[in-house]
């Protein structure tokens, strides 16, 4: 996990714990998924691209993989025909939720008072 992240981050630009966390967390649609899979349980690759219908199938894949590799989203894969994958939340991924529902409350406020009034 560490490596890929560390492949994927460049650390000599990450100068404290907050921008670490926006980097393994941030970009369009990986908040977007943890808030489905923290809120709705665990979710079918497919079910997900139901609740983000503007997400790309090639894009949901590549962040359901990032998410993986950095210890957030739990990948099942069972033996059947057809296989069936699903996603959850690890524990890591379990303890953004409460940052991530004050996120939600705070842009719902700031929408409400600056943007859609």
């Amino acid at each position: 996990m560490a490596t890929v992240l560390k492949e994927r981050i460049n650390l000599k630009e990450i100068n404290c714990e907050k921008e670490l966390t926006l980097a393994v967390i941030g970009g369009k649609w990986k908040l977007i998924i943890l808030w489905h899979l923290g809120l709705g349980g665990t979710k079918r690759f497919s079910e997900l691209k139901r609740l983000i219908p503007s997400i790309t199938q090639k894009m949901l894949t590549n962040q359901l993989r990032e998410l993986e590799d950095d210890g957030l989203v739990h990948r099942k894969v069972y033996a059947e025909v057809p296989p069936r994958v699903e996603y959850s939340l690890t524990e890591y991924g379990e303890k953004l939720m409460p940052i991530l529902k004050l996120m939600y409350q705070w842009g719902k406020e700031y929408g409400e008072k600056f943007v859609w009034k």
